[in-house]
């Protein structure tokens, strides 16, 4: 996610800010809610499954008429919104408000589609337009988070960096690696469909390897740097774009956070851990698919080497919560104890599969992130949950609010999750980038696409772990 504003926005009509007009609007078969998705003449892309998916949603969440229309307008929001397909095998999408391709966004954004991408051709030929188009972004620049869509000079073409036509940004970031990885395997898995693995897929593994390793600087600080000229602090790297010191462990630095915000020691915990369980997809798609068994061996040495140095560097033993999870170390025994609401956090690194859900250390994490002990969380009037320095003091991510609901077993629990989101969309049936603690109207961001299909995605998964009462009994 880019950094659009450090001031919160006010609430606004979530109609005119996801398509900036009125359009007709369909009436709910069981809700006096008009839709707020936009008129389907409008609709960048159109799934006969999602909607489909949708309707059946809408029937089951009768009971509970806001929650249902929440549903409809959050989970269709990035085919809406933000697909730009070429009918053939290439999609590009944007992340909302800011016209470019994030590799982490637009992987999460896709990825509650492809359970249903079997029932709707050109659902699958969308999304595989989305994972050729990732690889292709890769082989461009494999420091590079974001992407716009032609090949020219992008917004920050001054960064001193090594920036080149149709790049966004070139904030290099570990997660921006490791989402089209997990996008492909996931949808290799669904579909069955390997044909997304050709030349380009391998020409972008070896792309990450080598970023990879040369971000474990056993052989020097590599050749990224990044600089930019501006007042705000964590969007621009020390030492002359170099960053902080890091001793070489075996882990593999990040200049940037999920949240593009410059990291304070550059082995970032989560994102390692979400490298390792990556490079094993990778690896196992490279001995099965490819017969590469030189890069799928690569793969699973390189996520064994990060797997032992995270046993030995990531754990910090807390005097209130016993051994935890560190959000970022480096190397020399330092430390940061905090976590961010984007996602790979703390918090998340159960949902990505990266930790066991019942792994003793992530739940003493747990307990500690989700507690006035981790400086970016926040208590107020409104909800209670993590934010992050990208937006600042007070503000709240409801993508933090849907990982605790993710990460839990507790019903009581997930049901406080889905009460509160309800409580924060600002009226407009949307979620946001982030909401004051005492104000919910007072939010940033209000067409996120990534948020609002991660909020789709937890109704399908409630409602698949036979959890449908709770939901139909959640008050707002």
């Amino acid at each position: 996610m880019a950094f659009t504003s450090m001031m919160p926005t006010n609430s606004v009509s979530a109609l005119d800010a996801v398509t900036g007009a009125t359009v007709p609007v369909e009436q709910n078969d069981n809700t006096k809610f008009a839709t707020n998705r936009p008129a389907p003449a409008e609709r960048l892309f159109v799934s006969k499954a999602v909607d489909k998916k949708i309707k059946e949603v809408k029937k089951l969440l009768k009971d509970n008429p806001y929650l249902a229309w929440m549903f409809e307008n959050c989970f269709p929001n990035t085919l809406d919104t933000t697909v730009h397909f070429d009918g053939n095998e290439d999609t590009f999408v944007y992340t909302g408000d800011i016209h470019a391709m994030w590799l982490r966004d637009s992987g999460a954004q896709v990825w509650p589609y492809v359970q249903l991408a079997n029932s709707d051709p050109e659902l699958k030929k969308m999304l595989r337009g989305v994972i050729l188009r990732q690889f292709k972004c890769i082989n461009l620049d494999p420091y590079a988070n974001a992407f716009i869509m032609e090949m020219k000079d992008g917004e920050w073409a001054n960064d001193m960096t090594d920036m080149k036509p149709g790049i966004h940004e070139r904030k290099y970031e570990i997660d921006s690696l490791c989402y089209p990885l997990r996008l492909a395997y996931h949808y290799w898995q669904v579909t069955g469909d390997a044909s997304i693995f050709g030349e380009e897929w391998l020409k972008a593994v070896e792309n990450i390897l080598k970023t990879f390793r040369e971000q474990q600087r056993k052989d020097g600080v590599g050749p990224y740097k990044f600089q930019r000229v501006t007042e705000r602090q964590l969007d621009t790297v020390s030492n002359d774009g170099k960053g902080n010191p890091a001793k070489p462990c075996g882990l593999i630095a990040s200049f940037f956070r999920p949240s593009d915000d410059a990291t304070t020691f550059l082995y970032l915990i989560p994102s390692n851990f979400m490298a390792v369980s990556n490079l094993l997809k990778a690896s196992e798609i490279l001995a099965k698919v490819n017969k590469r068994d030189d890069l799928a061996m690569e793969c699973a040495s390189l996520a064994a080497e990060v797997s032992v140095a995270l046993k030995k560097y990531a754990v910090y033993d807390h005097p209130k919560y016993g051994k935890i999870y560190a959000f970022e170390v480096d190397g020399y025994g330092n430390h940061l104890l905090m976590d961010d609401a984007n996602v790979p956090s703390l918090l998340a690194m159960a949902y990505l599969g990266d930790v066991p859900a019942d792994d003793p250390i992530y739940q003493n994490t747990r307990r500690f992130v989700w507690s006035e002990d981790n400086p970016y969380f926040f208590r107020g009037k409104a909800g209670e949950g993590i934010g992050g320095p990208h937006v600042g003091y007070d503000m709240i991510w409801p993508m933090s609010i849907m990982m605790r609901a993710f990460t839990s077993n507790d019903d009581s629990e997930i049901k406080w999750c889905i009460e509160t989101l309800q409580r924060t969309d600002a009226d407009t049936g949307f979620m946001h980038e982030s909401f004051n603690k005492n104000d919910a109207k007072n939010f940033t961001r209000s067409w996120f696409a990534w948020q609002n299909t991660l909020f789709g995605e937890l109704i399908l998964k409630l409602i698949d772990d036979g959890k449908l009462d709770l939901l139909k009994n959640a008050k707002r």
